[in-house]
């Protein structure tokens, strides 16, 4: 009779545990596997219920064997995992561009992530809401997106083998425009907070911007990404709130950027106000300006090129700030 009693007891207090879990608010406590979707919010993200947009991916390449696949209609904001052979704890975010008016995967996902693993790096790609898909609030759902990957991996690391405090996001184009956004104003409450991973720091603790779109000023800015982001005609308080340059502090992450001098896309003064905002606040940043390399160059497109010597140093960089080891 005790050990049934003792048997009901053991029983109670499992279910108890399971059923506080199941409002813990924990987005994942599995453990990782290559591959894995993992969806930033609780179903459509919120300011997204009524938005049009339908999922689609469309394959752009000419060429066999490279592929150039391109995402739009996002209501449901994911990480997808690649996972490296031998994990050192250090994890990415790796936030493909696209003028805001789709995700490029494979060139600035997929070979990003490729190098990265050989690194040791848990990579998780990040598949973010587009602003001018119908969300509420729509020049914010870049950063809100942002915000949420950091919390939900910070929640999760202990769990999956990684440092909660070896967290970095790679932006390009105008992911780059994300990753400096979120570098500037982590702190910025851009939505309701709906679980217990909202309580955590949304802060990256390293950002890598890759010919980032930075500023939303008319002189140097990419206007598809403008104005996909704050429409064609922004008053100039949206423009400066939407310029990331402009916001930096001491407590931004340290930085490492990337882009060529002859890009005819977004132009080179973008990454380097990132840095001059970055130097003026007194935070660690380091500046590659390459003669040669183009827009969207990414890693196996560059191959010839100044620009192919970015990962090399990029991967120095990490050492000496102390996310990598020798």
């Amino acid at each position: 009779m005790k050990a049934f009693k003792y048997l009901c007891v053991i029983l109670a207090i499992g279910i108890a545990a399971i059923v506080i879990g199941g409002f813990s608010g924990k987005v994942s406590a599995a453990p990782l596997k290559n591959k894995d979707v993992i969806e930033l919010w609780p179903g459509v993200a919120p300011g997204s219920e009524n938005s049009p947009a339908k999922y689609t991916v469309v394959e752009r390449s000419k060429v066999a064997f490279l592929p150039d696949r391109a995402v739009t209609g996002i209501t449901k904001p994911s990480l997808t995992v690649f996972l490296p052979e031998h994990s050192n704890g250090t994890s990415m975010i790796v936030a493909p561009g696209g003028a805001y008016s789709r995700i490029v995967l494979d060139k600035e996902a997929g070979e990003m992530a490729k190098w990265l693993n050989l690194l040791g790096v848990t990579v998780f790609v990040l598949q973010y809401r587009l602003p001018a898909e119908g969300h509420v609030n729509g020049a914010d759902v870049p950063l809100e997106d942002g915000q949420r990957a950091i919390r939900v991996i910070r929640q999760n690391a202990r769990e999956w083998g990684l440092s909660p405090n070896k967290i970095g996001i790679l932006g390009c184009s105008a992911a780059g425009h994300l990753a400096a956004s979120l570098g500037a104003e982590f702190n910025k409450k851009v939505y309701e907070h709906v679980d217990q991973a909202d309580s955590l720091s949304a802060r990256p603790d390293f950002m890598i911007l890759m010919y980032p779109v930075v500023s939303m000023d008319e002189k140097y800015t990419h206007m598809e990404s403008r104005n996909n982001l704050i429409g064609k005609n922004p008053t100039e308080d949206v423009i400066k709130a939407n310029s990331p340059n402009l916001h930096i502090t001491k407590d931004t992450p340290k930085t490492f950027i990337a882009l060529a001098n002859d890009d005819p896309a977004v132009p080179p003064e973008n990454g380097v106000l990132y840095y001059m905002g970055l130097h003026e606040a007194g935070v660690e940043a380091e500046l590659h300006v390459f003669k040669d390399g183009n827009h969207g160059f990414g890693i196996d497109r560059i191959q010839g090129l100044p620009g192919a010597e970015w990962p090399e140093l990029c991967h120095k960089w990490m050492i000496r700030i102390g996310m990598l080891e020798k």
